[in-house]
């Protein structure tokens, strides 16, 4: 499964972890990523990979978008 997410400036993606295993690319902007503890801004063009149960998280700082993918697809996406 593939998602877009645009995020304004200081928008955040708070921590958290699901089963999923995500990558996810930078389209658009500069984010700081924290992945288990570990810190690392990232600008277009740069991606990265959570791997299932990590905890997890995104600061925008700049408006940007990023490109998530999830395997297997995140039911709790999905419009009923």
């Amino acid at each position: 499964m593939m998602v877009e997410f645009a995020f304004e400036k200081g928008g955040e993606g708070w921590m958290h972890s699901h089963p999923h295993v995500q990558s996810s690319y930078v389209a658009e902007g500069t984010f700081e990523v924290t992945i288990e503890g570990r810190t690392e801004t990232l600008e277009a063009g740069d991606s990265f990979i959570v791997p299932s149960g990590q905890q997890h998280g995104v600061k925008a700082l700049e408006s940007g978008r990023l490109v998530d993918c999830f395997t297997p697809h995140r039911a709790d996406f999905l419009m009923r």
